[in-house]
């Protein structure tokens, strides 16, 4: 995460002068003279005044955090990200009444956006602006964000970093070397059945769907991330497809220190995903099909329990972020993989940032209700013979 900024030291004094205490105002005095001019307000003083329709109603129409669903100070450490870019271009964004819509104004109407999965219209509504500024502020807010937030999500660039990741895998149930879980979650879209260009989004539950693949540190942060396939492909055929898996099979990624379990056997870095993924030496799936032995059921146990941090990491972003929950009306499927990039670095800020927020939010790992689990046959043998070791190893019959 980039250094946020603190306050400036005070300026020390350049020289030492005498002063007469006579002619300074006693501290009396200078309260009542404070106490007798009104106060700045607040900026969001100012802005929840603004707010009517149906979230005026609210009991919690006045609380920041019911509002965005963030913090205050989540929300100054995204404004001093994007204001650079938000602000380097001259707009004319007002209010219904002509009023210059300021930074944080902006930031908010794009929060809001984002969290709520409101329609444009009904954010307009609440915050008394047109919807195309609305969409206007929301993806030049996107844009921001892609260009100053993205070291909020990478892969672990030094050794101890990923020690740390796996010893936190390995405490959940027991998997040593373990660098992330991987899952797939859907956008799901309504589209005009009319056009046969959208045939492709068509999936396998019969919606029209967008997939985000993600791989997930143990503290439910996103580490890589691809979006923008159909959602009528197969994980195996999505994660084929991404950066991920090519950087994996080249040895580029997932080539960090190897965990030798026994004299003749080394378990290098890997990751572990549900049965939808092939089983791969980076790779390790779940044993499937029936009458599984004791030893591979008490493996597939480990495995669901750490897998878990993954499907409740793209619950808590759907749950949180709502543009991307539920079903999206008419999106543009050009800027829609761009948003949900967004949501996925706005999920990693609020949890490189500790904010409390979180503490509130109930953990689900249902993020893609309705979809049915696939299955896929790919394997490699020697993948294979590698996730019999470790299986025997965690129960300590592997011979040494």
């Amino acid at each position: 995460m980039g250094p946020i900024r603190g306050f400036k030291r005070r300026k020390k004094a350049a020289d030492k002068k005498v002063v007469d205490q006579n002619v300074l105002p006693s501290s009396a005095a200078v309260a009542s003279s404070l106490g007798s001019q009104p106060q700045p307000l607040d900026w969001w003083d100012e802005f929840s005044k603004r707010i009517s329709g149906t979230l005026s109603q609210s009991k919690d129409s006045k609380s920041f955090e019911s509002v965005f669903r963030i913090s205050r100070k989540t929300f100054d450490y995204i404004c001093s990200l994007v204001k650079e870019d938000m602000m380097a271009r001259q707009s004319s964004f007002t209010d219904l009444n002509g009023k210059p819509l300021s930074l944080n104004d902006q930031v908010a109407v794009a929060l809001r956006r984002l969290s709520s999965g409101e329609s444009l219209s009904i954010i307009g509504d609440t915050f008394g602006m047109n919807q195309s500024t609305v969409s206007q502020i929301t993806w030049r807010f996107v844009e921001a964000m892609e260009e100053r937030g993205l070291h909020h999500l990478n892969w672990p660039s030094t050794e101890a970093e990923m020690e740390q990741i796996k010893s936190k895998f390995e405490k959940i149930r027991g998997l040593p070397n373990c660098c992330g879980a991987i899952d797939i979650t859907h956008v799901v879209m309504t589209l005009p059945t009319m056009d046969p260009s959208n045939n492709v989004w068509f999936d396998r539950e019969k919606n029209y769907s967008m997939i985000l693949q993600a791989v997930v540190d143990p503290e439910m942060r996103f580490r890589d991330v691809i979006a923008g396939w159909p959602g009528s492909l197969s994980d195996a055929i999505v994660l084929r497809s991404s950066g991920f898996f090519r950087l994996s099979e080249e040895g580029k990624r997932l080539n960090g220190k190897k965990l030798n379990i026994s004299e003749e056997t080394d378990i290098r870095e890997y990751i572990i995903g549900d049965a939808g993924f092939p089983l791969l030496p980076w790779l390790f799936t779940p044993y499937q099909g029936k009458g599984l032995s004791d030893l591979q059921v008490e493996f597939n146990k480990r495995h669901a329990a750490t897998r878990m941090v993954a499907q409740m990491a793209l619950a808590r972003l759907k749950e949180m972020w709502r543009i991307i929950h539920g079903v999206m009306w008419m999106p543009d499927k050009n800027r829609l993989p761009r948003i949900i990039l967004v949501c996925c670095l706005l999920h990693n800020i609020l949890i490189d940032l500790e904010d409390e927020v979180l503490d509130d939010m109930s953990l689900s790992h249902h993020h893609d209700t309705g979809y049915r689990r696939q299955n896929c046959e790919s394997l490699d043998k020697s993948a294979l013979i590698m996730r019999d070791k470790l299986s025997l190893y965690l129960t300590g019959k592997l011979p040494p």
